[in-house]
């Protein structure tokens, strides 16, 4: 299915469900966190102004420049069904169904949702957090997708009697609330009707293709009270052909291009240090064994993404402080990726390592860029060696050759043969707000400060890395690493339609005409070069409406 299919995606705002992970063994003391985990955010001490505290993701959305609201308490969240009579609703209510008060365990609060209705708030502006263990039912994964899709139906009708519209949701969800979220998707809709209903979705460390040291494959009759959600970690079952919701059939339900799935890489900062160490242990294909630890600490890289979905990395560990969940960059990703009106692609057209390859040992390259928007001090996207995540190895220098051997980790499109290194979304909107003016500014710098900006600018830091494989040179030689500044500037930042050139700078001088050099066009890429004493490479740029 494709995103064309049902009328495709939208940018516009749509009401946001926050879908925690995984509880534990015992989730009493999780149902007393009131936002389950949503309102935590990180201080960056290094950083200033806007970088340097973030609020966490309810807080954030809520003093952003879409203003969103919550309204959790709309929605009730109950261990058994809650009976109410039809006396009990307002009569601005009267026109719902009394299915949606009464008679379930996920109910609307009446006297909430009049407020609601009453108010100035749009509903196409509201985060809910799915608050799913309140209902008790851990001994039924089904349960979970069913609840989630009663809450969509709830939002939508209160949207319709409110503004007469009907929006789609939009989800983010972390861990195993990805998997609720495909379990509604793939079982509790029809086929192919999800797409009418949920408009993007995002997940953050999600293990859809399960957990690779699930040691345990059959749950059942364990008398573990969270078997039937430990199940669904267990990698056996999730590809096993004749499982509706394994992570191999979702393309099927829905388009693949809308849901984004990011992938933590920093298993060092991960709280439970013994999963880490059963992640080294229980390696998947193509890891060389216990070489490497490719994950947020609990899920793999690998593991943490779907088949033709799109994927961003972000060197952040599964949960706790500065995480996935915690961390800025979720945010920023997201939020270009929910609103964005750009879609970069950013593809290597070719390259030659000139340097390096030990005389003594068999040397094997890796390649990798990270990526950052100017005015956010935060990855949109990350490789390097720490995160163990570049492309590679690479036996051969040449590496735009489609020959190469034993490539582990390999380009975002496979062999499609455009070698996409990364595809991302930028929000012009974002950047066109005009610069507070400061007091000591002259005329001319108040004046360009003033005027909203007509440019976007990304920094790509590339990263070329050298090993060598027998052991007997070193492991760690760095033969490229360099940082450049993409701009692209428009006739109006607003409209991406008006894209005027793409320039590549060296500096962030970019007046300076001795350091930037305009990218020429090539069909649908905007391409440039890179060139170092070690390192000769061109590249691609892509963009395109969103």
């Amino acid at each position: 299915m494709s995103s064309t299919d049902e009328g495709g995606a939208t940018r516009a705002e749509q009401p946001i469900i926050l879908i925690r992970g995984f509880g534990g063994l015992g989730v009493e003391d999780e149902k007393r966190i009131a936002y389950q985990g949503f309102n935590d955010g990180t201080v960056y001490p290094q950083k200033r102004g806007e970088n340097y505290i973030y609020e966490g993701l309810i807080l954030r959305f809520m003093k952003s420049r879409w203003i969103y609201n919550d309204a959790t308490n709309i929605v009730g969240y109950y261990n058994e069904p809650i009976i109410r009579e039809r006396s009990s609703i307002p009569a601005e209510l009267s026109g719902f169904d009394m299915d949606l008060f009464s008679g379930h365990k996920v109910v609307i609060d009446p006297g909430t949702a009049l407020s609601l209705v009453r108010s100035t708030t749009d509903v196409r502006r509201t985060l809910w957090v799915f608050r799913y263990y309140d209902l008790d039912d851990r001994e039924d994964f089904k349960r979970y997708g069913e609840a989630l899709v009663r809450l969509i139906k709830f939002i939508r009708k209160l949207a319709e009697h409110k503004h007469q519209a009907i929006p789609r949701v939009n989800i983010l969800a972390h861990s195993m609330g990805g998997l609720i979220v495909r379990e509604a998707i793939q079982r509790s809709y029809e086929k192919g009707r999800a797409a009418d209903h949920i408009n993007k979705i995002v997940t953050l460390g999600t293990p859809h293709q399960g957990i690779s040291f699930q040691l345990l494959k059959n749950w059942t009759g364990t008398g573990v009270g969270a078997a039937a959600e430990l199940e669904q970690f267990n990698p056996d079952l999730q590809k096993r052909p004749e499982n509706p919701v394994g992570f191999p059939k979702f393309s099927e339900h829905f388009p693949a291009d809308r849901i984004l799935t990011v992938v933590g890489t920093n298993y060092r900062t991960y709280g439970p240090v013994v999963a880490s160490w059963l992640n080294r242990a229980f390696s998947v294909t193509g890891e060389f064994g216990a070489n490497y630890n490719r994950s947020d600490g609990l899920v793999k890289q690998a593991y943490a993404q779907l088949p033709g979905a799109p994927r961003c990395f972000v060197h952040k560990c599964h949960g706790g402080p500065d995480s996935l969940v915690t961390s800025r960059e979720s945010f920023e990703i997201s939020t270009r990726f929910f609103f964005g009106n750009i879609k970069v692609r950013l593809n290597l057209v070719k390259a030659m390592v000139k340097r390096g390859q030990d005389w003594f040992g068999k040397s094997e390259f890796f390649f990798g860029v990270s990526i950052k928007p100017r005015r956010v001090d935060f990855e949109l996207f990350h490789q390097s060696a720490e995160a163990e995540n570049c492309y590679g190895p690479f036996s051969k220098p040449d590496l735009s050759d489609t020959s190469h051997d034993g490539v582990a980790f390999n380009w975002a499109d496979g062999d499609a043969g455009k070698r996409l290194i990364w595809e991302g979304w930028l929000d012009t909107g974002a950047v066109a707000t005009p610069r507070a003016v400061g007091p000591r500014d002259d005329a001319a710098a108040a004046q360009a400060r003033a005027a909203p900006p007509d440019d976007v600018v990304m920094r790509l830091d590339f990263y070329l890395g050298e090993r060598d494989l027998f052991g007997i040179g070193f492991s760690d030689n760095v033969v490229f690493r360099k940082q450049y500044y993409a701009r692209a500037t428009f006739d109006d930042v607003t409209d991406p339609g008006t894209l005027r050139e793409l320039v590549l700078h060296t500096g962030e001088d970019f007046n300076d005409p001795r350091h930037s050099k305009i990218m020429r066009r090539s069909g649908t890429l905007w391409e440039f070069d890179v060139e170092g004493t070690g390192f000769d490479a061109t590249f691609g740029l892509e963009f395109a409406l969103a």
